[in-house]
Order: C-alpha cells, then sequence, then structure tokens
C-alpha cells in the first residue's frame, strides 16, 4: 500500500477546497470559504452582508446560515476523515468516495445572537465509523464570541 506523497495531499486540499468554495453553489451563495483544512479543526469562514440577515431590526445572522455553516463544516470534516483514513486513494479516488456523503442529523445550539462583521466556523470528526461519522463544530464573531455550537451525523457509505 503507498500513501500520498505531500503534492498529492497538496493537490487533494486544493481540490477539495476549489469543490467547496467554487462548485456548490449554496456554498459560494452564502460566501463561504475554506480557510484550513489540515491539521484539524478544518476552518471555514465567510463575512456579513445584507442577505444572510435574519432579523432587520438588529441586523443580526439568520439562525439557517448559521445551521448552515455548522452543517457545512462538518462535512467537510469528515471528507478530510475521509481522506486521512483512505490515505493510499489518489485524489480522484477520495473525490469518488464522497458521492454518498449526506447529513443524518444536526443539532444547533444558538448561544448568541450573530452579530458581527465576519464569522468563523470550526468542525473535527468526534468518531468517523465504516457507515456513520459524528462531528463537533462551532461559530464564532470576529470578536472571538460563542454564537452557535453544532453536533452533527453523516452517512458516509
Amino acid at each position: 500500500m503507498t500513501i500520498r506523497t505531500a503534492e498529492e495531499n497538496a493537490e487533494l486540499h486544493a481540490r477539495i477546497t476549489r469543490l467547496f468554495d467554487e462548485q456548490i453553489c449554496f456554498n459560494q451563495f452564502l460566501g463561504f470559504k475554506v480557510q484550513s483544512l489540515d491539521p484539524a479543526p478544518i476552518i471555514i469562514s465567510f463575512s456579513m452582508r445584507p442577505e444572510l440577515v435574519g432579523h432587520f431590526l438588529y441586523g443580526r445572522l439568520h439562525g439557517g446560515v448559521i445551521s448552515s455553516v455548522l452543517d457545512v463544516a462538518g462535512g467537510l470534516a469528515i471528507m478530510m476523515g475521509i481522506a486521512d483514513y483512505f490515505e493510499q486513494d489518489n485524489a480522484e479516488e477520495v473525490l469518488q468516495r464522497f458521492a454518498t456523503l449526506a447529513t443524518i442529523d444536526l443539532r444547533v445550539d444558538y448561544l448568541r445572537q450573530g452579530i458581527g462583521e465576519s464569522f468563523v466556523a470550526s468542525s473535527e470528526v468526534v468518531r468517523l465509523g465504516k457507515r456513520v461519522g459524528v462531528t463537533r463544530s462551532t461559530l464564532t464573531n470576529d470578536a472571538g464570541e460563542l454564537i452557535a455550537t453544532g453536533n452533527a451525523s453523516y452517512i458516509v457509505s
């Protein structure tokens, strides 16, 4: 069994970043940008803009955007966990393994109002099995305040 080289890993990370930032239209619409894939936790950032406001009087982030970024971050953490587990696979083979990845369950705890100019979501794999993966995610604002936490389960096979 041959393990991916550093160059192959860099290509894989670039392709996953391109997939999330440019090819998934939903992520692009919300402005999500991958900041870090390795080492864990993975990091996604985005800026506040009028289209993301959920409460017009206070200008706070919509709860759906919060749950979406926590779900996206968790899914990305699972993808990286799969990539690490199948370290012998090339980038194309790893990307094919993501075809069955889907959210089973997502629990979000909204802790503070989503107020800020920018936000950062981070996520780590809690457990990755052959059929199900579990993640823990957080969302903070530009002041470093914890806005929400999320725990999610994903089907991986």
